[in-house]
């Protein structure tokens, strides 16, 4: 094996090809990205970095300098075109370059508003690179009117830090709760009460029609006949795996690129890793939208490219920073039954997924202990009882012992 080529230089492409180095791989490396900044992080980019708190520098995941020194080939601003299975090639414009191995880590894309309903105008965004949040910088001014569509963690987040540079804030949700796709009623409520409290107006059961403006958006119009005016808009409905490369060359989807345990795809020398690939996991098929699988899976992966033969085992956990809330997911709660609540102070509190007797997940709210424990209890497949966990005397450490 001489040369591998990795296409998508988030945080999947940056920590598989560090990996790689740090293995003793001595071969070629060539990282190949289509924004122009070398690879950063971006939960940071719509709060801290928003905020004014952090230098572009600090977001990026190694100085600029590291890629060359470790001879790995960066290639920014480059957009690949085509991929060539069969011959072991990608396309780059009227470039050509072969590789031996081939791993996409080309993470996911904001879903966006339809052109016929206003989502072409201007002051319109999404959140999720460095261009996005650079360009709609310049409207987070006090007294400005921001609408956001969508009561996902995106939503919710960028919610927080327009509240916190004094916007006046409006976001709608048209499913019946905000975070009703992902946390039980409990934890919508939690943070509807947060957000509430800091001034935010959260229209729920409230779709959005169209949005308004000549070339600039001016306001909304609300599936229940209200209108509003606004001086922009983010939009927070999802995001889609980036998956046209790998579909053009022939590659199975399914929820993503289509691997199997240790990242193969179903085409010789292909593999995926990130937000772009689905896998093996309980039984089922999953996808994972988040920093963590993004690092895990791609490092197992460059285990693999060099003969390791390992399957990755996935230890879903998330988490969500909302004014002084910090919310800590361990587990997915997808079939669950029950809710237990452990209740701490005013400010700290945990609701934990069951399914019959068995632990799925849980959300802690500024109970960093609730979520280390309740982490380790679900990767050991433990479950205790739900009456301990309701127990304000409960040792929580104790229960991993049980």
């Amino acid at each position: 094996m001489s040369h591998i080529l990795v296409i998508g230089a988030g945080q999947a492409g940056s920590s598989l090809v560090v990996k790689l180095r740090n293995s003793g791989f001595d071969g070629d490396i060539t990282l190949i990205g289509a924004e122009t900044a070398p690879p950063y992080q971006r939960p940071p980019l719509s709060k801290k970095y928003l905020l004014g708190e952090m230098d572009l520098e600090r977001l990026y995941l190694r100085p600029e300098n590291f890629y060359a020194e470790q001879n790995i080939t960066l290639r920014l601003g480059t957009a690949v075109s085509a991929i060539d299975p069969d011959a072991q090639t990608v396309a780059l414009g009227q470039e050509t370059l072969s590789y031996d191995e081939l791993v996409l880590t080309t993470g996911s894309a904001p879903r966006r508003l339809p052109a016929s309903i206003g989502g072409a105008l201007n002051g319109v965004f999404t959140v999720r690179d460095l261009a996005d949040v650079d360009a709609m910088s310049p409207y987070f001014q006090p007294g400005k009117r921001l609408l956001i569509v969508g009561g996902g963690y995106i939503g919710l987040e960028a919610a927080a830090v327009a509240t916190k540079k004094g916007l006046d804030v409006t976001l709608v949700e048209m499913s019946e709760r905000i975070l009703q796709r992902v946390a039980a009623p409990e934890t919508s409520d939690y943070f509807r009460a947060l957000h509430s409290a800091q001034g935010v107006t959260i229209r729920e059961g409230t779709g959005l029609s169209r949005l308004t403006g000549d070339t600039h958006v001016t306001g909304a119009e609300l599936s229940d006949g209200s209108a509003l005016e606004t001086d922009f808009v983010i939009v927070g409905v999802g995001i889609t795996p980036e998956t046209k490369l790998a579909e053009k060359a022939g590659v199975v989807l399914d929820n993503g690129i289509k691997t199997d345990a240790q990242g193969r795809t179903n085409k010789p020398h292909i593999w995926a890793a990130g937000d772009c690939a689905s896998f093996p996991y309980r039984g089922k098929r999953i996808r994972l939208e988040s920093v963590p699988n993004a690092i895990d899976q791609a490092e197992v992966v460059a285990e693999n490219l060099l003969g390791a033969a390992k399957d990755y085992v996935a230890k879903p956990w998330f988490w969500s920073d909302q004014y002084d809330v910090k919310l800590q997911i361990a587990g997915l709660n997808t079939g669950y039954d029950q809710v237990v609540i452990r209740a701490g102070t005013a400010a700290s509190t945990s609701f934990w997924y069951y399914k019959g007797t068995n632990l799925l997940a849980v959300d802690a709210m500024n109970a960093p202990r609730d979520y280390m424990v309740g982490k380790r209890l679900i990767e050991a497949g433990k479950s205790p009882d739900p009456e301990a966990l309701t127990n304000p005397e409960t040792d929580m450490k104790a229960l991993l012992k049980a």
